[in-house]
């Protein structure tokens, strides 16, 4: 994928009315996007018993609000925010992980803020996006294994984390990126950075 220079800064560090009700709007897109996503990781899991990692390779869907949020409103703590209503807005509507999903989100979205924070909220580049969506997967690994995972062999968890980084580069990273684009080609996102 090419990576465009998004090396703009955020004109003001505060946040404007509009910033907070567009990153409010993205984590309640991708609350319902939860909500549906939830069943294709289940069926995955079922349908895959002998190697339920393959099911690790569909986790960047969660991560996505992150990075989304933050490419588009490019405000401190926009990748926290939009990350914790889509897996409030998840649980509310109904998941087997019930209010757990609120502790992942949060873990998820604290991971992609701090590598927005490490580039001081200025640079939006692929690799930037992609390196934000492998950081939203390293506490979301661990918060797993512990969880839900404890009794797994290493090598497995091993596995299941190379396929979730590998989900979280292609489908957070360059999803989200892709999605921007569309959506700043249909007009929807003018008076934000770009």
């Amino acid at each position: 994928m090419v990576s465009t220079d998004r090396s703009q800064s955020t004109r003001a560090s505060g946040w404007r009315t509009r910033d907070i009700v567009i990153t409010a709007v993205i984590g309640v897109a991708f609350g319902v996007v939860f909500w549906a996503w939830n069943n294709v990781w289940l069926a995955a899991v079922a349908a895959f018993p002998a190697v339920p990692w393959v099911a690790d390779l569909l986790y960047g869907v969660w991560f996505m609000p992150a990075i989304v949020a933050m490419l588009i409103v490019r405000k401190p703590g926009a990748a926290f925010f939009a990350e914790l209503v889509a897996a409030g807005l998840s649980m509310l509507m109904g998941t087997v992980w019930a209010a757990d999903v609120l502790l992942s989100g949060a873990l998820q979205g604290l991971g992609a803020e701090l590598v927005f924070l490490a580039f001081g909220y200025r640079l939006f580049t692929f690799p930037v996006l992609a390196a934000a969506a492998l950081a939203a997967s390293v506490p979301a690994f661990i918060h797993d294994w512990i969880i839900w995972y404890p009794g797994v062999d290493p090598v497995v968890q091993l596995v299941r984390f190379v396929m979730m980084a590998v989900s979280a580069v292609v489908i957070a990273g360059g999803g989200s990126l892709l999605l921007e684009r569309r959506l700043r080609e249909t007009g929807v996102l003018q008076g934000f950075p770009d």
